[in-house]
């Protein structure tokens, strides 16, 4: 029992789990408010607006400068690790998820031509990347979410 106090009383842990959560959230709000259709698969997905990953990073190297300075080694590897996270969902990620789209508009030209069906299993995963704009609102929510929680 003394370990999950002491997981709820880590406020860095804390703050990256409500940070991420808090995103999915909107995520998942945002996606119905604009396609008029509630999917639920939005709140443990990857893509979409706010980026879960950079409130998460971003969360966590605020509350690790609050809680241990930011002169501290935990700072700067928390700081590193969300630039590199945050950079990665911009880039790679990103070009993955349009790569993605562009195969699955050709399995299903293929599709129609051979009159097979690929069930959607055998698809590519569209959402997997940000823009620049997603990032920098789940960095912003994240360090919202780092203050609020150290106040």
């Amino acid at each position: 029992m003394e370990y999950i106090n002491q997981l709820l009383s880590n406020k860095i842990l804390v703050s990256g789990l409500i940070g991420w959560a808090s995103a999915q959230i909107l995520k998942t709000i945002i996606f119905l408010i604009v396609n008029k259709k509630l999917q639920l698969e939005r709140l443990f997905g990857d893509g979409g607006m706010p980026s879960g990953h950079s409130a998460t990073v971003s969360a966590v190297a605020l509350s690790a400068g609050l809680e241990c300075g930011f002169a501290s080694p935990v700072f700067a590897i928390a700081t590193i690790m969300a630039i590199v996270v945050m950079h990665d969902a911009m880039g790679v990620r990103l070009e993955t998820g349009k790569q993605a789209k562009v195969l699955n508009e050709m399995t299903e030209l293929m599709e129609k031509l051979s009159g097979t069906e690929l069930s959607n299993e055998e698809k590519l995963k569209e959402f997997v990347g940000h823009t620049p704009l997603q990032v920098v609102m789940g960095c912003v929510l994240g360090l919202l979410v780092g203050f609020v929680l150290h106040l």
